[in-house]
């Protein structure tokens, strides 16, 4: 089929269309009401289909005789540690370990937060969760015990399992210290702890509820697949939310196996046996979808890496990983490759490895700049493709589906929406806007398989984060256009809107060009408050590794470009050189938070944010300007 007839299909016939995905899967009752509605009235698909997502994804591989394949490659750098794991083992752990949690008194439907580094045995867990059809909420290890009591008392665990360390550059994280405080500040105590003791921390199991891993392993036995239907969820991800409280993500099994399972093939173009390597962490959605679930539900070799882009040992990282373990696909966030980029700009270390095997390089997370679009293809000679999705969809909105039809690719675009996403532009009234006019990006009911139905334990708060400001439509909380091709562009956040004199201009317009810059490795842009005009723009940049040129020449510089390329009327005030960007451990840039700092106004600092220090660098650079 072509995109357009297989596109056409999902959105005017989307139970056709997807009964047809899920036949594909080993249901243990193929489901027959392919989309029907919950008691709140939310679409939900394949409710009466019974089946066991840790029995697609592990035993139905080696059944099929796969069972010497790889099924996982553990690589890493900051422990010297290199194994593989094949299906057959990766069945046996996974299965024992179900024991261990049944023995702990985990059945179906209840919660187990796994606080976990990136480990083989943090996707064991997530397995072992799904094999006894519990539902698994997993934290980034590392996380402060505060956070993470928010998270016991919502999703009021019965286990926790963890590491009694995370290993970052140069530094050791005890965990166990941190769960001790995080279950003190909880209201909601779990029944018990598991610990996987890692030579680097040997952790107490001082707690009358501690257990360890290992000896909880030697005296289980495995556990059979529990069956579970479609609708029974699978696990809850928090994700920030705007008031500070992070918000719980609930994903369904049936809907979840059927759209990961399509998707591997029709937007990542991978066959079973590939090797396939989502450079993420297993506490985001991209580590739920693409380093555990995904690749393993198609039958892929997938990766776990506990290492960084750059400095573990060097920027050359990624590619000593290509070639080490011929991966066909290589997914991970643009703020990677504007590391890489950062340390090795002429890419010198990209033509030490040999990067055959390798097909394509997938970026998201973030809007993909043209500049890091541009020098990844220059410098490694391989495809780039950009795709747009959110933690509560799952898998990607937008995509170019190598699978299905390759589309040429443009600079700054998504590409088109993915089959089952009926993804429109509108205004603020909720009507339809024509091509090339930026909106609000909107995704018209039903959500396609995967989607959340609900917020964990509090739907009110679904319906009034996504649902109600445009009824009949998912409310993505991105700005963007869809052009004359039906490319869709992702502009940023819809509050990532300078008012410049009544003009409204996008700051990732804006971004781009700062970013075409030579000098600059890595930008944002935001709107700072002006008596006269409203708000005018403010650079943050950081220079490439060994350029040297003053903050003026920067300024006056990036202006003429402005200028050229977006007219007088972005009026950029100023460019400052700052040492670090503050984002989130998952590489996005805070930028609503720089801008409330500029305009002196409250804010709340998100968990998720990776360094926290570099907030009161860029405070104490504004305040020397007179910006703040």
């Amino acid at each position: 089929m072509t995109y357009q007839d297989e596109y056409g299909m999902s959105v005017n016939q989307p139970e056709s269309f997807w009964q047809e995905k899920a036949a594909a899967l080993p249901w243990f009752t193929q489901p027959k009401h392919i989309l029907s509605k919950d008691e709140n009235g939310m679409d939900r698909w394949f409710a009466d289909g019974e089946m066991n997502t840790c029995y697609m994804a592990v035993d139905y591989h080696v059944e099929q005789g796969r069972g010497a394949q790889a099924a996982l490659i553990y690589d890493s750098p900051v422990s010297d540690t290199k194994y593989t794991v094949s299906y057959a083992e990766l069945q046996e752990k996974v299965a024992i370990f179900a024991g261990a949690l049944q023995d702990k008194g985990v059945t179906k439907g209840d919660r187990v937060v796994i606080y976990m580094p990136m480990i083989t045995e943090a996707v064991v867990a997530m397995l072992a969760v799904a094999r006894l059809g519990a539902i698994h909420s997993v934290v980034f290890g590392g996380f402060a015990p505060n956070e993470l009591a928010v998270r016991i008392d919502d999703a009021q665990p019965k286990v926790i399992v963890t590491a009694s360390c995370g290993i970052e550059i140069q530094k050791i994280i005890p965990y166990k210290p941190l769960i001790n405080e995080a279950i003190e500040l909880a209201e909601h105590k779990p029944d018990s702890v598991i610990v996987l003791q890692r030579p680097q921390v040997v952790a107490e199991l001082d707690r009358a509820h501690d257990a360890d891993w290992t000896a909880c392993v030697a005296a289980a036995k495995p556990v059979a697949p529990v069956p579970v239907k479609g609708t029974d969820p699978l696990y809850i991800l928090y994700t920030s939310g705007t008031t500070g409280t992070p918000k719980g993500v609930v994903r369904d099994n049936g809907g979840h196996a059927v759209a990961l399972h399509y998707s591997m093939k029709a937007i990542y173009d991978v066959d079973v046996g590939d090797v396939y390597w989502a450079a993420s962490d297993v506490g985001w959605v991209v580590g739920h979808s693409y380093i555990v679930y995904g690749p393993l539900l198609k039958g892929c070799t997938t990766v776990v890496y506990e290492g960084k882009p750059v400095r573990t040992p060097d920027a050359g990282g990624f590619w000593r990983m290509c070639e080490e373990y011929k991966i066909t696909t290589l997914f991970a966030a643009p703020t990677a490759f504007r590391a890489i980029k950062k340390e090795d700009p002429n890419g010198e270390l990209i033509g030490q490895y040999d990067l055959s095997h390798l097909r394509n390089i997938f970026m998201a997370g973030e809007r993909l700049d043209p500049p890091t679009y541009e020098w990844t293809v220059a410098k490694t000679g391989k495809p780039v493709i950009d795709h747009w999705w959110q933690t509560e969809t799952g898998w990607a909105i937008c995509g170019n589906l190598l699978g299905v039809e390759t589309k040429a690719p443009k600079p700054g675009s998504a590409t088109v929406p993915t089959p089952g996403f009926n993804v429109v532009i509108l205004d603020d009234d909720g009507n339809a806007l024509p091509a090339n006019t930026q909106g609000s990006i909107a995704i018209k009911l039903p959500l396609p398989p995967s989607c959340l139905p609900s917020i964990w334990n509090n739907f009110p708060r679904f319906q009034e984060s996504y649902l109600s400001e445009f009824p009949g439509y998912y409310c993505s909380g991105d700005g963007g256009y869809i052009d004359d091709d039906g490319y869709v562009f992702i502009m940023g956040r819809t509050d990532d809107v300078i008012n410049i004199a009544g003009h409204r201009l996008s700051t990732g317009e804006m971004e781009e060009v700062v970013a075409d810059h030579n000098a600059v490795a890595e930008c944002t842009v935001i709107g700072v408050k002006d008596e006269l005009k409203g708000q005018l723009p403010v650079g943050l940049v950081i220079l490439k590794d060994g350029v040297e040129i003053d903050e003026a020449t920067l300024f006056a510089e990036l202006k003429a470009m402005m200028v050229k390329q977006i007219g007088p009327i972005a009026c950029f005030k100023e460019a400052l050189i700052v040492g670090r960007l503050p984002k989130t451990r998952s590489g996005k840039i805070l930028r609503k938070i720089l801008r409330q700092m500029a305009d002196n106004q409250p804010y709340v600092v998100p968990s998720t944010i990776d360094d926290p220090a570099s907030l009161d660098e860029i405070k104490d650079i504004m305040q020397s300007k007179g910006l703040i």
